[in-house]
């Protein structure tokens, strides 16, 4: 190769710096972002609905159409990017499936991939420029801080849409001055603009109209209603019009995605020969005794089942689904509000409100039985929509799609209150009674207040689950109110009010007096939720026969049946079933103690500190539920025997460590542990079931305690025992548990 001359570098220096504008002083981009955004001839802005300023879908103009960016391979750090393009500082979060309602024209942009350090979105990798095989299903929005960049320019900020926007929606009842029970299911579409709240013109009103009304209300479906009636009524009212021509499919979850049409403001008429609009809704079994309808049958749906687990209030959760008598999760890939929406409706509530994935709501455990759901939003059930079935290696739990459902306003927030705590999540319990003109505000007495009580008032007053329900308030003032209203109260923890409790009505009695010894609660949004490997307990179980000067520490402990005080220690022996105990946290946050270390119970046997009194039963049982052994585990010392891979253990035992199972964690009592028996010397041959019930006493909150109990069948011949079909107590569906009751042989216990 030829050598090249220092002269000749030189004017390539010279030509190079005549190019190049920094070296003319010119600024950088990075200091000019409009000027950026104009030199690459694209405009940036956030759209859909509903939404804040700062956030939304992302949309591009690119030769003077507008288009959207596909959510595949999209992540944080393209969020910066973009949000830098809009006049942001930067992303706090973005968001797929159109969760902002899907756009309209190209998909610019697919398989998006920036490190979040780019200047333009022109350096990020992609498939090209109008490249795509997506739909606007899954057009990809951001969430930017609401910080804007110094010196952008106004011309490539936020574009609102130019038409107006339905943000709120209401049902005012056209009749009926007194009080009225609440949710509101019937009356006046009214929608909130911004000069006030106005009605809705009837012409072309449809079906549709309504079940996507009664859908952003909380009800799952709309009824006909007597239009006759109302248009009758009209006629001697006025009403201010200010919206006409909806027209929506049915399927959208929100109004403001329907096709609207506006009343300007210099319109004269309004509406000619029509009337409001009236809506009529029909609520799910959760709210229809509180609106004074009958209570629906819900419909046989036979293994095609769905549930929320793991939500801090009513209608939000993980979704699960049963399949074959197992539940398991559903993978969030392609997860959408069409999707979430067909889960509200069919679980009693509206539409959905957020269709949440990267399980929001705590990881399941077990089977994720779909994936890929594509819901057009009319299909009466989840299983209606097309999916695919997976394999463990396709999706994981750290996947698992919730939702967020909209709620009929009823109004149970108002009617109570806490008092006197350093938070608005705790507090001395005070509740409204009385009638119209007689209301006041009272205490409720402490008396058997536990934890299925605290469970209720936190819901009601929206705080999600109780960490405590405490039955002396001593630490928190209670100010001017003194009087106790309210007495033996009895939840079940599914309440969604205290008034739906039990409790003694007007008349009040209570054993300690005084405004100290009444109800308090400590709320929490999340909370606990364990979870019993009832498989792993069918694989270990067997029966031992322990010779009693083996077991002078299980007696000192209290883990042997009662006749074995009575026996010839230190020679015989006791038969016990062993079987091994694996409890997971499947929630969303740590299970601790309800007792503080300074109450713990040193036990010298075992050479470890005791945190609960109580924290699981072992009952043999017969099939009429009469109890013939007890396992007596009256103590457990709890503790993080093993976790998820991406989780690390935080309990232990030993050395006076902290005691409790992290999220993600199970604590594992081995079969050949002390005491993980139940005592079956006095026990006949013959058929039984095995049940293990965890945190029996509720002494520690928990999401669901619907799952803290297992059943197994249970025979035995006096000299073997066969455990099968173990199952926890929510696990199976009802032709699983019918065959389950109808076990051969069930109903003789006669000696073999």
């Amino acid at each position: 190769m030829r050598p090249v001359s220092v002269w000749q570098w030189s004017l390539w220096g010279l030509l190079l710096c005549l190019l190049c504008s920094s070296c003319l002083g010119s600024p950088s981009p990075s200091t000019a972002p409009e000027k950026r955004a104009r030199s690459q001839g694209l405009r940036f802005r956030l759209a859909g609905f509903p939404r804040k300023p700062f956030e939304g879908r992302v949309e591009i103009q690119r030769a003077g159409e507008w288009g959207t960016i596909c959510d595949d391979d999209f992540t944080l750090q393209a969020a910066h990017v973009l949000c830098r393009e809009l006049g942001f500082t930067e992303a706090t979060g973005w968001t797929h499936s159109a969760k902002y309602g899907p756009g309209t024209g190209r998909i610019w942009l697919d398989n998006l991939s920036c490190s979040g350090t780019e200047q333009s979105v022109t350096e990020c990798a992609s498939r090209g420029w109008g490249n795509s095989d997506c739909t606007h299903d899954e057009d990809a929005g951001v969430i930017c801080k609401d910080e804007r960049l110094p010196g952008f320019s106004d011309s490539n900020v936020i574009e609102v849409e130019h038409h107006l926007q339905v943000e709120e929606v209401r049902l005012r009842p056209a009749v009926g001055r007194g009080r009225r029970p609440l949710p509101v299911t019937e009356g006046l579409v009214e929608v909130r603009l911004p000069d006030g709240w106005s009605q809705v013109c009837d012409k072309g009103w449809s079906a549709h109209n309504s079940h996507v009304v009664c859908g952003m209300l909380g009800f799952p479906s709309e009824k006909r209603v007597n239009v006759a009636f109302y248009r009758l009524l009209a006629q001697r009212q006025q009403h201010s019009f200010g919206l006409h021509g909806v027209a929506c499919v049915g399927t959208e979850a929100h109004l403001s995605l329907c096709s609207l049409e506006f009343y300007r403001a210099n319109d004269t008429t309004r509406c000619p020969g029509g009337a409001p609009a009236v809506v009529s809704c029909v609520p799910g079994p959760l709210y229809a005794a509180s609106s004074g309808q009958k209570k629906q049958q819900s419909k046989p749906q036979g293994e095609a089942r769905v549930r929320l687990k793991g939500g801090a209030h009513p209608g939000e959760g993980r979704v699960e689904v049963l399949k074959a008598g197992t539940w398991g999760t559903v993978c969030d890939r392609k997860w959408d509000l069409q999707a979430a929406s067909v889960v509200c409706r069919e679980l009693g509530f509206g539409s959905a409100r957020e269709a949440l994935s990267g399980a929001r709501m705590g990881q399941g455990m077990g089977a994720i039985h779909l994936s890929e759901v594509r819901c057009s939003g009319q299909e009466p059930s989840l299983w209606k929509c097309p999916h695919r079935n997976i394999t463990a290696e396709d999706c994981s739990h750290s996947q698992d799609a919730g939702v967020r459902c909209n709620l009929p306003y009823t109004g149970v927030e108002t009617k109570i209150r806490l008092s006197g705590g350093r938070s608005r999540h705790e507090g001395r319990v005070e509740v409204q009674t009385g009638g119209p003109g007689s209301l006041r505000w009272g205490l409720i007495c402490g008396d058997d207040w536990g934890t299925l009580e605290a469970m209720v008032a936190c819901r009601q007053l929206g705080l999600g689950y109780a960490n405590h329900g405490l039955q002396e308030t001593w630490y928190w003032d209670s100010g001017n109110i003194t009087e106790v209203v309210m007495s033996g109260v009895h939840c079940t923890g599914t309440e969604l009010s205290l008034d739906q409790c039990a409790h003694h009505g007007t008349h009040v009695a209570c054993k300690r007096t005084g405004s100290h010894f009444t109800a308090g609660v400590i709320c929490s949004e999340t909370a606990s939720d364990l979870l019993l490997h009832s498989a792993l307990v069918q694989e270990t179980a067997y029966i031992e026969d322990r010779p009693l000067h083996m077991l002078y520490c299980a007696a000192e402990e209290n883990c042997l049946a009662s006749s074995a005080r009575s026996a010839n220690w230190p020679y015989g022996h006791r038969r016990l079933l062993r079987f091994s105990s694996q409890i997971h946290n499947l929630g969303r946050a740590d299970f601790r103690p309800k007792a503080g270390r300074h109450s713990w119970v040193w036990h010298e046997c075992h050479g470890h500190y005791h945190s609960m009194d109580i924290f699981t039963h072992y009952d043999i049982l017969t099939p009429n539920g009469t109890k013939v052994a007890e396992g007596h585990k009256a103590s457990f010392c709890l503790e993080d025997t093993e976790c998820q891979e991406d989780v690390s253990k935080r309990y232990e035992c030993a050395n006076f460590g902290e005691q409790g199972i992290t999220v993600g964690c199970w604590d594992l009592y081995r079969h050949d542990i002390d005491c993980q028996w139940i005592d079956i010397t006095d026990v006949k041959p013959g058929n039984y079931i095995l049940q293990v019930v965890i945190n029996p006493n509720f002494e520690v909150a928990e999401s669901d305690f619907t799952n803290n109990a297992m059943k197994c069948n249970c025979k035995y011949d006096g000299h073997r025992i066969w455990v099968h079909n173990c199952h926890i107590g929510d696990a199976f569906s009802e032709e699983a548990n019918r065959k389950f009751e109808r076990y051969p042989g069930q109903t003789s216990n006669q000696i073999i």
